[in-house]
């Protein structure tokens, strides 16, 4: 199993086994409130979902990269949506 197929079943993990609905999942990493997931969200997704401390950084740059289509540096529900379903669909 590749790095990157690592890090999408930590994920995937996490969000079915920590809570109910993907929407559950990113209300609990979303501390703020404001209806988007910050790098500094993303991070701690990825630290609860026990990525490397080191890889954290480049993989949340990833994400951002591939998911913020509103080009805002955020990846809001929308967003996320499609990144689980995603997720889903490759795993």
């Amino acid at each position: 199993m590749g790095a990157k197929e690592s890090i999408l079943r930590k994920i995937r993990i996490l969000i079915t086994n920590q809570f109910d609905t993907p929407e559950e999942a990113f209300s609990f990493f979303d501390s703020d409130k404001d209806g988007r997931l910050k790098v500094s969200e993303i991070k701690r997704l990825l630290k609860d979902a026990e990525v490397n401390g080191f890889l954290r950084g480049i993989v949340a740059s990833e994400l951002l990269k591939g998911y913020d289509n509103s080009g805002d540096d955020t990846i809001n529900w929308e967003e996320f949506k499609i990144a689980i379903s995603e997720l889903e669909r490759d795993l």
